[in-house]
């Protein structure tokens, strides 16, 4: 089981606190001389937390679509299994094979997991299928008479995001999942293959 350093563990803890205190100009010193400095760092922190929470599901989420079981999580956590699962699962979500009414063809592509998808998507792609959502072990596809490429980015920063969508990707955001990665697709000007 991998487990930081005691090293690795204060850097992270320090480069956070630094985080937090630059959002006010005078940082450490601001807090001595102004009162409503305080009520900033408090709003910092809050940000702080919420980015830290939305990191460990994230990451929670990308070790379970790796293999790891819900009791490797919860020893790393410091909490049972149960516990684990119960606040970090997700609920069942039931997927069907084909949109309703007269709209494109669906299918949903599973079992996928991190080893596996980006293999199963490129050739799906070529077939004409793309993603329109995804969750835990599964991606729903969606027939069209072209091409498609998908790419898969860990935790991809604003400005790489950015260069994506400059790029003619799109994002595809899932309905109900707290992925690690961000998927994106994008139509090429080639007929599907049969």
């Amino acid at each position: 089981m991998s487990r930081l350093t005691d090293d690795q563990a204060n850097a992270i803890r320090e480069a956070a606190a630094e985080a937090v205190l630059a959002a006010s100009e005078q940082g450490r010193e601001g807090l001595e001389d102004d009162p409503d400095a305080h009520l900033l760092m408090v709003a910092a922190s809050t940000v702080a937390a919420e980015e830290t929470s939305r990191l460990l599901r994230q990451s929670i989420t990308g070790a379970r679509t790796a293999g790891h079981s819900w009791e490797a999580l919860g020893r790393l956590l410091g909490i049972s299994r149960q516990a684990a699962q119960q606040r970090f699962g997700l609920p069942a979500t039931e997927r069907t094979d084909s949109a309703p009414g007269d709209g494109p063809a669906r299918r949903v592509l599973k079992p996928l997991h991190a080893f596996n998808e980006m293999e199963a998507l490129e050739k799906e792609g070529r077939r004409g299928w793309h993603v329109v959502d995804y969750g835990y072990l599964f991606h729903l596809v969606e027939a069209s008479p072209r091409k498609w490429e998908h790419r898969r980015l860990w935790w991809p920063s604003r400005r790489r995001r950015r260069l994506m969508e400059e790029e003619g990707w799109q994002l595809i955001v899932p309905s109900d999942f707290d992925s690690p990665w961000a998927y994106y697709k994008r139509r090429l000007n080639e007929p599907a293959e049969q």
